[in-house]
């Protein structure tokens, strides 16, 4: 695990300038030294374990960022530090509020604590963090007036994703697994988990979940984001046991799970995946032809959203993202299209409009 997050780092780094102490990597393509230098406002990303490059919200978090300073390349300027173990969290924190920074964002519901404390400690910085409210209970509940909450509703999403596997489930079993057990992941399960139910009910069927109960909120986790060889097992487990749509929501372990459907596919065992955070497609392009579809939400553009208010000298306090907003989505269906018949297309879009005006709920035990 150790080394994956090494060389996750290693790769951001690559890109990178470093100015006092902190990564200025990555700006907009065509942006000099120079521009960089005299942009007025900085916006700092403290990253979580994952990596700047883990192919979920660290990753879109820093996107974000890119994507304001390219909006306004003589305004903002981006920079990250990376965590390599959350001893990292606060030091990091503290190194960009002595830097003044004119917004910190910090990635996650690990880094939630110490993205609190220094709010609290610092009234005059301004924070954001990503996918952790003081709803959800991540956070303490000393609430401050300059942290800014982004989150998202991805119980609605994957409860679409949950109906599409069992739509297209040919051994009427399914899978799911977590990374680490906290509700910015089991939320995900719990919707994909009942979106299985809606179908059984609504066809008379009985697709099987394997891996996750909403009811009972117990599961399988593979107790790391990194862990590409815990991903395969688990995925291994699955297949042998029937099925063929797989829900990995555990970061880069979930690229284990990728190659083990590329494997079994190989061997006439065909299965799929939905990919969580980002479309699949774009974020680990290799696997392409393996997704139905995938579980989105819109970090990046929120991220972006956000550092562009606190450079205009606004700030929100708080973001959720759902269906109706557009800041969670299910992904196209890219080489699987022709699995995804326009019948079903067609009930997805009623089942999406029903969760939009309320008259569809998906169960969830993680608060938003």
């Amino acid at each position: 695990m150790r080394a994956i997050a090494s060389i996750a780092i290693a790769a951001g780094m690559l890109v990178a300038l470093t100015s006092g102490g902190a990564s200025s990597a990555g700006t907009a393509p065509g942006r000099s030294p120079s521009a960089v230098a005299a942009a007025r406002f900085k916006a700092c990303l403290v990253t979580d374990i994952g990596g700047i490059n883990d192919r979920s919200f660290n990753q879109l978090s820093w996107q974000g960022m890119l994507a304001a300073a390219a909006a306004e390349p003589q305004e903002i300027r981006a920079v990250f530090l990376p965590s390599v173990s959350s001893a990292d969290y606060a030091r990091n924190i503290a190194a960009f509020v002595k830097e003044g920074c004119g917004l910190i964002v910090t990635v996650g519901f690990l880094m939630a604590r110490a993205a609190e404390a220094a709010a609290v400690a610092h009234p005059h910085s301004r924070f954001a963090i990503v996918d952790c409210t003081y709803a959800s209970r991540c956070l303490t509940g000393r609430k401050a007036g300059n942290l800014d909450q982004l989150a998202f509703n991805t119980v609605q999403d994957a409860f679409l994703g949950g109906y599409l596997a069992a739509a297209t489930s040919k051994t009427g079993v399914v899978a799911t697994f977590g990374g680490e057990q906290f509700g910015t992941i089991t939320i995900y399960m719990d919707g994909f988990w009942d979106g299985v139910q809606y179908y059984n009910a609504r066809h008379h069927a009985h697709v099987r979940v394997l891996g996750w109960s909403e009811r009972t909120q117990k599961g399988v986790f593979a107790h790391s984001f990194t862990d590409i060889r815990a991903g395969k097992r688990i995925a291994r487990r699955f297949i042998s046991a029937g099925a063929d749509v797989i829900f990995p929501v555990a970061g880069g372990t979930g690229l284990g799970a990728a190659e083990a459907v590329r494997r079994a596919d190989a061997n006439g065992a065909h299965a799929t995946l939905e990919w969580p955070d980002t479309d699949g497609c774009f974020s680990v392009s290799a696997f392409c032809r393996y997704f139905l579809t995938s579980v989105t939400k819109g970090i990046a553009t929120e991220v972006k959203n956000v550092v562009l208010a606190a450079a205009h000298g606004t700030f929100r306090r708080s973001y959720i993202g759902t269906l109706a907003n557009g800041g969670v989505a299910l992904a196209p269906y890219h080489h699987l299209a022709g699995s995804v018949p326009a019948k079903l297309q067609a009930q997805l879009a009623k089942i999406t409009a029903k969760i939009e005006n309320g008259t569809i709920t998906p169960a969830t035990h993680s608060p938003v």
